[in-house]
């Protein structure tokens, strides 16, 4: 079995304008002659490799926090879908975005961002799962409007992903459960594609 780490490392990632540095801070260290070593984080939820819920944007009561999705939005086969770099319009849309996937992975060899009404037609095509490299999917001004199409038609947002070690584009298996943050609108992923083989089954890709 093949597997990929397609997570960016928290303390060293590309923090979003405004959000606060990742902190580490060493409680115990052995080499200061304690017994163990022991650390404490200081992080923004939308730091590194992270999962978007919808109440990142919507405040309404009974909008889903990152523990209320179900974890097989998270968990399952994905297309890794390469893209030109540039502005995802809507004839990028209807010309390279798959129909029939469930799980969506964008990457590119440059900045990828949605434009005009692309993120809501995207959204029409109801994936449970669209991961992507880089802070945002969207430029500044329209940032908030994509998240609320994607994520208001209950496709969650990987972000922050690194591809780098990713060979090829093509199907994959996805295993990138978020860590359980009861009630928050945001969690920290660890993120892995499974090439090869899927774990439980005996077919091969």
């Amino acid at each position: 079995m093949k597997l990929i780490d397609i997570s960016t490392d928290l303390l060293t990632a590309e923090v979003y304008p405004g959000d606060p540095e990742p902190r580490l801070h060493l409680i115990n260290r052995m080499d200061c002659d304690d017994d163990y070593n022991l650390s404490a984080v200081y992080a923004c939820l939308h730091t590194g490799t992270h999962a978007d819920a919808p109440s990142h944007v919507f405040d309404d009561e009974d909008t889903a926090t990152v523990t209320d999705l179900p974890l097989s939005k998270f968990i399952g086969p994905v297309t890794v879908l390469d893209l030109p770099a540039g502005p995802i319009t809507g004839q990028t849309v209807e010309q390279y975005f798959p129909r029939m996937a469930t799980k969506l992975i964008l990457r590119s060899d440059g900045p990828i961002w949605f434009f005009g009404g692309a993120a809501e037609d995207v959204a029409g095509l109801e994936y449970d799962l669209i991961g992507f490299e880089g802070i945002s999917i969207a430029q500044p001004e329209t940032e908030i409007d994509a998240h609320r199409a994607l994520l208001g038609a209950g496709t969650v947002l990987l972000e922050g992903l690194d591809l780098s070690s990713v060979g090829r584009a093509g199907e994959y298996f996805l295993f990138a459960p978020p860590v359980k943050m009861a009630g928050r609108e945001a969690s920290f992923v660890r993120a892995v594609l499974i090439e090869d083989r899927i774990m439980w089954s005996s077919h091969s890709y």
